[in-house]
């Protein structure tokens, strides 16, 4: 026997479509649809949502609980006729979908499959569990409760803690498009800073007098020891002193316009550290991203330049001293130096569970012969080799 659809009331109709949306509906960012955002208790209409304000911090590798709840008329409906739905906001007016729930019906999308799931701390919960957090995790995301005739919806900003470090490659300053500023900070260890993480590594003394894109597509660099080269302006009763502040050129065109980038790297899964050379390695040299994170969150302090992947040498400092470069903590760099002039050890990382080091007989090398004295090669490509 077939059902005519008359023969189905508004409510069943309404649950079998969303339990056919939860089969078919694509992971893909949902385009043109604005979104009036309500958070207070109190509102209006039987369906009413509460997010937690500011935001929720969290740190790569991390589970985080991005919160929210709900409240309604009980009596009108059950909670199983109620759809939460979660959401992340990738532009103004686009939404990427994450996770989607009706009744028992829960499924994950994209990037987020294996990793959300509803918390599910009694009726009206919300909350997003989510786990092993990466860097693309940061941003902003929606909560929103539907019944069949209403819907609330509620927003939640997820930060990570890390540390913003700018960077260009070895072809100079500003060269760099848009697009190709994505894959160098991605090939560093890092995704390309936002605005708000920019200002807050100024607030905490980022100092640097070139511009680099961010993650909105602006561009924009901070000033925290303010001169005149670096688009400081004369503040009037000031004694002649200049203003610092986060500089901003706005937004560029991003496949034309070439500046540097400013990236951003949260908590390592492993840890860097440094060898002499014909040291016994057998780990990965380490990417300028790991170095900052070791840095920053790890606390590393050593005086020595070391090569890095990209073929530059840097190294951290976490206690200032007049021969280590300076009065300020940072990651020093001496840019990219011929490898067939300057002899330097390297910065390697190790990730959990990797071996130790074989004792003897290794060190870094290129497969062609040559070892450390080839001439002017990419460390990138070195390997382990036979000495």
């Amino acid at each position: 026997q077939v059902c005519a659809p008359a023969a189905l009331g508004p409510g069943m109709l309404w649950a079998a479509a969303w339990g056919l949306l939860l089969l078919i509906a694509p992971a893909e960012a949902q385009r043109g649809r604005k979104k009036v955002v309500h958070v207070l208790e109190g509102e209006s209409g039987s369906v009413v949502v509460q997010t937690a304000p500011g935001q929720v911090v969290s740190h790569r590798g991390g589970t985080i609980v991005l919160p929210c709840r709900y409240h309604y008329e009980a009596a009108a409906h059950g909670h199983d006729d109620v759809r939460l739905k979660w959401t992340k906001v990738v532009d103004p007016l686009a939404f990427a979908d994450v996770f989607v729930a009706l009744g028992p019906q829960h499924r994950a999308f994209g990037s987020y499959r294996g990793r959300a799931e509803l918390q599910g701390d009694g009726p009206g919960d919300a909350s997003l569990v989510l786990r092993n957090v990466t860097l693309q995790d940061y941003g902003r995301y929606e909560c929103e409760v539907t019944n069949e005739l209403e819907d609330d919806t509620g927003m939640v900003k997820l930060d990570l803690e890390g540390v913003v470090f700018p960077y260009h490659p070895r072809g100079g300053r500003y060269k760099l498009t848009f697009a190709e500023a994505q894959r160098a900070c991605a090939e560093q260890d890092g995704i390309l800073a936002s605005a708000e993480q920019l200002h807050a590594a100024w607030r905490e003394g980022l100092d640097w007098c070139n511009a680099g894109w961010l993650r909105d597509g602006s561009v924009q660099y901070p000033v925290s020891q303010p001169r005149e080269p670096c688009g400081g302006a004369v503040s009037p009763g000031a004694g002649g002193s200049t203003s610092g502040g986060v500089r901003n050129y706005g937004y560029r065109h991003n496949a034309e316009e070439r500046y540097d980038a400013f990236c951003f790297t949260s908590n390592l899964p492993g840890r860097v550290f440094f060898l002499k050379p014909l040291r016994p390695v057998p780990f990965a040299v380490a990417k300028v991203g790991q170095l900052f994170a070791a840095w920053k969150l790890q606390l590393l302090d050593r005086c020595t330049a070391g090569w890095l992947a990209d073929g530059s040498a840097r190294y951290p400092i976490v206690n200032p001293r007049a021969r280590c470069g300076g009065s300020r903590p940072g990651v020093r760099s001496l840019g990219f130096p011929d490898a067939a002039r300057r002899l330097f050890g390297v910065y390697c990382y190790r990730a959990p569970g990797a071996p130790d080091p074989a004792p003897g007989g290794w060190g870094w090398g290129w497969a062609g012969g040559g070892g450390w004295a080839g001439g002017a090669r990419d460390p990138a490509a070195w390997t382990p080799l036979r000495v």
